[in-house]
């Protein structure tokens, strides 16, 4: 009996128990490499993870209808987990985010403590105010919120923050603090707690803004020579040259056109999705780039602080702009206040996206 060529080949791979391979290619290659970096990263991050309560707190941001939207099936499977850590493993892939030209940095913020009063007097004389009655919203092109005031049928920006130390404004006084500055910060974090004489303390959340571009005061303090090296620029730097060039305390603060308007709340500190902030697990970031309701990692250390850990996208901020740029939530408290104020670190991200 006769064989042709080509089945004798066939003959002998199959006799030999073997089969013909390729060369791997670089996808193929590329592919290994990806997922021996993610298994390691993983497990760097998990030496000190506690996944049971990162589970706890994964359950809570599913609460929100934006990271139900980002983990649709997670969210889901999330209720019937047995073994936390298998489940982030198994459920996830780690995908770095690259930066772009903007600075990757990781700050921080927190919830200040502002004294104040219900009634105006020569010690409680700045006012908290609430959404001006007369600001109108509305959607711009690429879906921006845009702000503005409506005058005869025409929509006017809505006063600066200089304008609205100037005008009495069509808003609600929420109460009336003793410090300006403190005021100014309480802003730039987004949230806050009022201490009345009484003391009784009253939550204070976001509520809107006037529409005006964030320009940091910092950064205007160094162009203006006041500081000389950027890595000297903190809160508490701010802070103390302000209180000693009180004459120029509204003239340096009047350079942020941006004003926070605000509610009052039935509890601590809540970020943009909506969900009360947990201390060290909740970050603001830009939302072009990240979904809120994310489920990330994140690594930074600075002198006086060092972050490795997972971490939840639950807050934005008019600062904080780019792929590579978070803020931090380090809760209330002076621990909390100094971290914040002093904090500028690289910073490295990581999304969990999901497998399924």
């Amino acid at each position: 009996m006769r064989y042709s060529l080509p089945l004798l080949i066939c003959l002998l791979f199959v006799l030999s128990g073997c089969a013909p391979k390729s060369a791997p290619t670089p996808q193929d290659e590329a592919f290994v490499t990806s997922v021996k970096a993610q298994n390691e990263r993983f497990n760097a991050l998990a030496e000190h993870e506690n996944f049971d309560e990162l589970l706890s707190l994964f359950r809570q941001n599913c609460a929100a209808p934006l990271s139900k939207k980002a983990y649709p099936n997670v969210c889901e499977q999330a209720l019937h987990v047995k073994d936390a850590r298998a489940f982030f493993q198994n459920s996830f892939e780690l995908k770095k985010i690259q930066p772009n030209d903007q600075r990757s940095m990781l700050t921080g913020y927190y919830e200040p403590l502002l004294h104040g009063s219900m009634k105006k007097s020569a010690r409680f004389k700045y006012p908290v105010y609430a959404k001006p009655k007369d600001l109108v919203a509305i959607v711009g092109e690429h879906d921006k919120k845009m702000r503005g005031r409506s005058v005869k049928g025409k929509m006017l920006p809505y006063y600066t923050r200089a304008e609205i130390e100037k005008h009495k404004i069509n808003a609600e006084v929420l109460c009336y603090v003793d410090d300006k500055i403190d005021l100014f910060f309480m802003e730039v974090q987004g949230s806050g707690r009022v201490e009345f004489e009484d003391g009784k303390v009253v939550f204070i959340g976001y509520a809107d803004s006037n529409g005006h571009p964030y320009k940091s005061l910092g950064r205007e303090m160094f162009n203006r020579g006041i500081f000389t090296n950027l890595e000297d620029i903190s809160l508490q730097s701010i802070k103390a040259w302000l209180v000693a060039h009180p004459n120029q305390i509204d003239a340096m603060l009047n350079t942020n056109p941006s004003y926070v308007f605000f509610r009052k709340m039935e509890q601590r500190a809540t970020g943009s999705l909506g969900l009360v902030l947990t201390p060290e697990r909740s970050v603001a970031v830009d939302r072009s780039y990240i979904p809120l309701g994310s489920l990330l990692a994140v690594k930074s250390e600075s002198p006086n602080y060092k972050v490795d850990k997972f971490v939840f996208a639950q807050d934005t901020g008019g600062a904080i702009k780019g792929p590579n740029r978070a803020d931090m939530f380090m809760g209330y408290g002076e621990r909390a206040q100094w971290i914040a104020g002093e904090l500028k670190a690289p910073l490295e991200v990581w999304i969990m996206q999901p497998k399924f």
